[in-house]
Formats: structure tokens, sequence, C-alpha cells
């Protein structure tokens, strides 16, 4: 049954030395602090949001002492007094994260682009190099959606227990010490409402790796109190059915209260040692914790409290049992804490002041020369007063963000814009050299900008022997992950029905057998925490292939990849990477849940991800060369109707590699350029050859990627030569069809070299219906493909194309 960490006199052991404890008082008087003064400085107008770690400081401490060099975290935004405790972040850093400062030394965690309390240890090196990271203590970066954080722990703790089983992996010692790290979470006890918390507590359980997840529970959601979140209004009971016994494999439960000085201590260290040693999950479950400032500066926790709630959590605040428990143990006396507490207070003060004056000062900075251009251009300006007024303005803004500063430049500039080039030119090389700066301030790092981003990889052509065999499709797919097994360990392939049949199209067929389940694994139906698995192993150094069994799935797993995988390197500017290969199938598919094509919504969801599309296997295993030389994230679709057509087996299966944001060309030809990807591609090139007999010679351009995109233009030279373009995909009207279009007519100016209206062919906008029938009439066809062109061909020449 569930264990309960109650507080006892007679200690199982004894917690640490004085010296230790007045330094966890320290840090938790330090946290408190912070807590509160940053809630000033956002009403104060210095910050624009603040969320706090009030109330949970005890657990937190109690937590840090069990965590080692190797570990790492997934948690979410009220740890600041764990990441204190654990060295891995201070108080300055916490102010600069508050008020937004895009130095990343300052601000180690986001370089200013998440809110306070998102925590992050930077695992990379300048150069996007791995760090030792069996030499820190690490911390995966946080995201804010609800349990977001959930199905990456997973993946953490997972890792450990593949470094731990695979004898391959033991030489990577950067990365582990044969498994024995543990993975610890955090979360809200309302966010375990959500169905990534059960996901993955589920995963875990089945999986058995060594995962402590600790339940933060001041008993409300914001205003929801736990009644209205949880059955039987606690989670521990819900769970209680996971417990592990002497039959069954499950998990270790605790329940302690957030106030309980030793009790805590005791459950933070038997779960560390369950979860080290034995590699059993546990959950600690701490009740009784306060929020002293409510959820955030967003309102107050007063207005849904009773007041015999907000006495109690006076009478009941963690720090405040802290003290007594030290003095009623003679650890330390009034006078002592007194004076800690004091301390505390100063010291806190003085960092959040050295954060503003070292955020402020840089932007004010910048204010001064701006003010200095503004008023020397004003000096032989027509608009001296406006000028003048403008500069005044912005040299008494309170507060000045870097808005503030380049608006009113911007604006400057409005105003000079009849006058003489040498009154303007001074305003304008300013902003331009600032637009560098906030360039890499505000927008880089969406992808890997290291070495092995796959701009950077080596193409090498795909080669044939005279008597290669002609085989199916899913053929080539198997020999080239049979290389990418036995040439790299780091490489693993996990999802459903992948390990024991070898996916449902057979591309794993017999590679279980041949490389151990810890290589090739099954997993139970979960989109979402199979993504978790992909990030969490790929942040601990190694290289997982995350199979969706059907594109349509990836909507359960959409959140994850969105907010977590493909923001991951932008959050963190360029602190953290995750080069996980998220493998799927689609296109062409019958039915309504089978369609296969929602690439609009990825390609507006997945920014930082790679979206690969080939338009058969043998491209698909080239791209899968790439990406395992590469170092970024990569969704890749495969054409589910192409498992059976027959190609020819490359020869040099496991070293060739297609270039990414390379498109190609298929078939060249005259009159009208058909831009396309994946199974449009066979659509294309079978109207291709009905075209010809009409007499219209199209050439056909298959793009291979979607992000990056022609990244060379290489499509609009082929419309300078033909002058018409038609886009044509399966997605939806408006969805990857426009993102094309949009992309050659405005990024690659190609509409100067139009002489007919851009065409694009697309799905209906509904989703297939089921069979043959239903695809055919709402996905486009050789006819569609056909009539469009021949109708761009008869406006153009209607004596020689007359209408069909």
């Amino acid at each position: 049954m569930t264990k309960v960490a109650t507080f006892s006199k007679h200690r199982a052991h004894k917690i640490s030395d004085r010296e230790i404890l007045l330094r966890d008082y320290r840090i938790a008087q330090e946290s408190r602090q912070a807590s509160l003064m940053g809630r000033k400085e956002v009403f104060m107008g210095k910050a624009k949001f603040g969320i706090f770690g009030d109330g949970k400081e005890l657990a937190q401490l109690a937590m840090a002492r069990y965590f080692r060099d190797g570990d790492f975290r997934s948690g979410y935004y009220r740890d600041q007094t764990f990441m204190f405790a654990i060295g891995q972040s201070n108080v300055r850093e916490y102010f600069a994260q508050l008020y937004a400062h895009t130095d990343v030394n300052l601000d180690p965690a986001s370089g200013g682009r998440l809110m306070n309390g998102h925590f992050a240890t930077r695992s990379l090196n300048e150069d996007g190099t791995w760090k030792d990271l069996m030499k820190m203590k690490n911390s995966a970066a946080d995201i804010s959606p609800t349990a977001g954080q959930m199905p990456k722990l997973l993946g953490l703790a997972y890792a450990s227990k593949l470094y731990r089983q695979n004898p391959e992996l033991r030489s990577l010692t950067q990365f582990s010490d044969n498994g024995n790290e543990v993975a610890w979470g955090t979360i809200g006890n309302a966010s375990t409402s959500e169905g990534m918390f059960f996901e993955t507590i589920n995963a875990a359980g089945v999986l058995q790796v060594p995962m402590v997840v600790s339940v933060w529970d001041d008993g409300y959601g914001i205003s929801v109190p736990n009644e209205y979140h949880t059955t039987k209004g606690s989670i521990s009971d819900v769970l209680r059915g996971f417990q592990r016994n002497d039959d069954q494999k499950g998990y270790e439960i605790f329940v302690v209260k957030g106030w309980d000085v030793e009790g805590l201590d005791r459950a933070y260290s038997n779960a560390a040692r369950i979860a080290r040693e034995e590699h059993v999950p546990v959950i600690i479950h701490v009740i009784e914790m306060t929020q002293p400032q409510g959820h955030s500066t967003s309102g107050s926790h007063e207005r849904y409290k009773s007041k015999e709630r907000l006495e109690w959590e006076r009478e009941y605040d963690c720090i405040l049992k802290f003290r007594e428990y030290l003095v009623s143990h003679s650890i330390a006396t009034d006078e002592e804490l007194d004076k800690i507490d004091q301390e505390a207070k100063q010291y806190v003060k003085s960092e959040k002041e050295a954060a503003w004056n070292a955020f402020s000062k840089e932007i004010k900075g910048e204010l001064n020369e701006a003010v200095a251009l503004i008023r020397q251009a004003s000096k032989a300006s027509a608009q001296k007063v406006h000028l003048e007024q403008m500069a005044d303005d912005l040299s008494k803004t309170l507060n000045p963000i870097r808005k503030d500063v380049i608006s009113t430049a911007r604006r400057a500039l409005w105003m000079l814009r009849t006058e003489p080039e040498e009154n303007k030119t001074p305003i304008r090389t300013w902003l331009k050299e600032l637009s560098k700066l906030n360039e890499d301030r505000y927008n880089s790092h969406l992808n890997s900008e290291s070495d092995c981003q796959v701009a950077k990889i080596l193409e090498i052509p795909v080669q044939f022997n005279v008597d290669s065999p002609m085989v199916d499709g899913r053929e080539v797919l198997q020999a080239c992950f049979d290389h990418l097994l036995k040439s790299d360990p780091r490489f693993l392939a996990f999802g459903e029905d992948v390990g024991k049949i070898g996916d449902v199209n057979q591309a794993f067929a017999g590679l279980q057998a041949k490389y151990g389940e810890s290589r090739v694994t099954d997993t139970s139906i979960r989109e979402c925490t199979i993504i978790g698995q992909g990030i969490g192993t790929a942040l601990r150094g190694l290289r997982p292939m995350a199979e969706i069994q059907y594109l349509d799935y990836i909507h359960y797993a959409l959140m994850t990849l969105s907010d977590d995988l493909a923001s991951l390197q932008y959050r963190t500017k360029g602190g953290q990477k995750a080069p996980v290969i998220v493998r799927t199938r689609g296109h062409r598919l019958e039915g309504v849940w089978h369609a296969g094509s929602p690439m609009g919504m990825l390609l507006h969801s997945l920014r930082g991800m790679l979206i690969c599309v080939p338009r058969n296997m043998t491209q698909a295993a080239g791209m899968y060369n790439t990406l395992m030389r590469a170092d970024e994230p990569a969704l890749v679709i495969e054409c589910l109707n192409g498992y059976r057509l027959k190609e020819k087996m490359p020869a040099n299966i496991g070293e060739f590699t297609v270039p990414m944001g390379k498109p190609e060309i298929l078939k060249t030809g005259r009159d009208i350029t058909v831009v396309t990807y994946g199974s449009m591609c066979r659509i294309v090139m079978d109207a291709a050859k009905d075209l010809h007999e009409m007499g219209i010679d199209i050439e056909v351009i298959d793009v291979q990627t979607l992000l990056p995109f022609d990244l060379n233009h290489f499509i609009v030279e082929s419309i300078k030569k033909t002058n018409r373009v038609i886009f044509a995909d399966e997605d939806v009207p408006g969805g990857a069809s426009a993102f094309m279009m949009q992309q050659v007519l405005e990024e690659q100016k190609a509409y100067y070299y139009l002489d007919a209206e851009p065409v694009t062919i697309a799905a209906k906008p509904h989703r297939p219906a089921y069979s043959s029938d239903g695809d055919y009439f709402s996905k486009p066809s050789i006819e569609d493909v056909v009539e469009k062109a021949y109708q761009i061909m008869h406006e153009a020449d209607p004596n020689r194309f007359p209408a069909l």
C-alpha cells in the first residue's frame, strides 16, 4: 500500500549536519525573498509577468540533497528553490530572466526568451558539441503547457535503462555511468489531470525506469480546489493501483507533508535509492503545501480561498515550520535565524538591483545613441520641432525597452523621408547594425547553427551496380536501418508494432531478433510519450527514431512536438538539442482518419524541425543517412503506397545522403513548372505522359523537403524558362500548396517571371471518404493535373489548345 512519510523524532537516518541545514534555510529564505520581490517588480512595470515558487521551498531542498551529477530534472516553473540548491541557477540569473535579458551569460536558461521560472542547463558548448553531462547537474528546458514536462521525463529515465542494458553504450561516459542516473520530474497537483501525466505514469510503470515524480500539492489549480480536479481529491489515492507488490511490478508511492522536515528527507532518500539502484519509478505526493502569493501576478488568491484556509497557510508555511524545527532541535537559535533572514533579504535585493542595472544599462545605452542621432538629424531638418519632441519623449521614458528605442528611430526616418540622404544615413545605418544584433537576440537558433547542421552535411550520391536487384521499397529501408543499427550503437527505434513484427510495413522486419529489444522496441499505443521517449533519450546523447504509425495519429503528439521539440534549440538559444528522427507514413491513404496529408498544420506548428517528404524509399533512406550525420530533429513522412513498389537496391545503402532543402528535377520541360512532393510525384509524372501526347511539355520538380524549402532558389530558375507554375499536393486548399507558392512567388520573386496566373492543385477541404472512390473524388488525380495544366495552355493559345 501507499507509504506515508510522517514527521518523527526518531529518524531512520541523519538528515545532514548543522552547516548544511543552515545553508538550506538560507537558500529557502533567498528563494522566498526572490518570489516576494519578483512580484513587486512586475507590479512596478519592470517585468511583464511573474510566476513564483513560494511555498514549495522545503520539499525542493529535500529533493536537491539526493540529486547527483548526471541526473536530469524535467519540471515546471515553480522549481526555483531546487535550481538554487543544486547550483544551476542563482538569484541574479532569476531576475535577469524576469526582466528578459537577452544575454545568455546572464540568463543561461533561455537568453531572455522565456518568462521567469523556466529553467534549463546548457548541455552544449558554444559550437554545439556536447558537454560532459556526467560532470554537471542537468535540467531539461522547461515549457509552460501544463504537464508538458512529463513526456520527455519518460525519455530521460528510459535513457538510463538503455545505458544499463546495452553494453555497446558503455563507452559513452559523458552521458551515463552504467545507467545510474535518475530522472526527476515535478508537477503541480492540478496538472495531474492532464492526459500527458497519466500516459507518462503508465508508460514508466510498464518500462520500469528510474524516474521520481514529485507532485507539489497546494490544494488548488488557480482558483479550482482539488475536489474538482481529482477523483477522491488525491492523486496518490487515484494511483494506488500502480503500487508494486511482491507479485507485480509497478511504482513505489510516498505521501509526505510539505512542511515535514524529516518526513521529506526520508521520502527523497528512499525514492532516490529505489530509483537509482532498482530502476523502479517512484511517485512522491507532497501534500499540505502552500502558495503564499497565489498562482501568479495575474490575480489574488484571496478571491477564492477562505479566511480559514489563508490562516492555515500562514501557520503551516514550510519556511516557518523549518525554522521551528531548527530551533526546537537546538540546531540554531532565533537570533541566528533572524540574522540569516536579514542577510537573505539584503542579498536578494542587491542581486535584483545588479540584474536590473545590467539589463537597463544595455538598453539605456542604445536609447542614448538613438536620442543623439535624432537630435543630430533635427538640426538640418524641416521637421526639427517634431524630431526634438520625439527625442525628448524617448529620453524621458520610464523603464524603456528596446521596442521604445527602435520604434522611435524608425518613425524618425519616416519623418525624414523627403530630406537629403546625408540627413537620413546615420539613423538608417545605426538601425541596420542594431537589426543584426536583434536578429541574434530574438530570432536566432531556430535550427542548429553547429557544424552538424544539415546544410553542412556532405552530399553523397546514391550508387547502383549493373546487377542491382529490383526489390520492394520497404526492403531498401530495411537494409538502411540494418546498416544504421550495425554501425552506430546510439541508434535505436521504437514505436507501435516496430519490434517483433518489424513495423506494419516490415521495414524493421527481423531487426529486433538481430539487435535485441533495447535497439528495436515495441511500445503501447501512446503517441505523445513515444515522442517524449525520443526527446529524453536524444537529450542524453542517443539517436532515437520515434515512430508514429500513421501521420494522422500525429495529432496526439502535436503539442509535444510543437511546444517542446521544435522550439528546443530556439528557447535555449542553442543550449540544448534533441536530434530526434520522427518516422511516419502518409499520403494517398484512404478514409477520413487515414488521409495522411495535414501538411499545412505541420508546417505552421513545427518550425524548428525539418519536414522531409520523400517520394520513394530510396530517397527516404538517403534522408535518414543525412539526419544521422546531423544534429537536428526531423519528421520524415514516407509514402504509404510505396512499400511494395519496386526500386533498385542502392549499392551504397548506408552511405549515400540526400541534401535537405535541395529540390530535384524529375522531368525537364518547357511549358509549365509543376512543383510537388511525396506521392504526388507519381501522379504528376503519370499526368506528364498524357500531357505530352497533347503537345504540352511540363517540368516536374520534387521539393524533397518542405522545411527547409529550396534554400538556393532552384525553382525560380525553372519558372524563368517556363513562365508558368502549378503547385500540387494533397493537403487541403491553402495548406502546403499555399506555403510553397508563398516561398516561390514572394521569397524567390518568381512573380515577375510569370505570364499566367499561378495555380494550386490541392485536395478538397474535407478528409477523404473511405474506398478508392472516396480517394479519387477527394484528392488530386491524374485527370485533375492534366486538366489544370491544359487550361493554363488553353488560355495562352486557345487555337492550339481548344477548350476541353
